[in-house]
């Protein structure tokens, strides 16, 4: 109880949601087990993860959300080796 209640502290004072951590809790296990049948079912293979379509659409649309932040970060890299080429 001392520990969750010195995590609850500290993601008060650094300003953490406590709705993610619940939400991993709640479907952590159920994604490892998920994990474990389906590196079962190919027989240890983790190609499975890219060769099924509803798979590759997901990891696609994780691979996006994780890049889209990014961005920003590479135009403005672009605008300052572009004004240093100018020079």
């Amino acid at each position: 109880m001392l520990i969750f209640g010195a995590l609850g502290y500290l993601m008060k004072k650094f300003k953490y949601d406590g709705a993610p951590l619940v939400l991993a809790m709640v479907l952590g296990p159920l994604m490892d087990n998920s994990l474990r049948q389906s590196l079962l079912m190919s027989g240890g293979s983790g190609t499975i993860f890219f060769t099924r379509p509803i798979c590759l659409v997901i990891l696609s649309a994780v691979a996006l959300i994780l890049l889209f932040p990014a961005l920003p970060l590479v135009s403005r890299v672009r605008k300052r080796v572009g004004e240093s080429e100018g020079n």
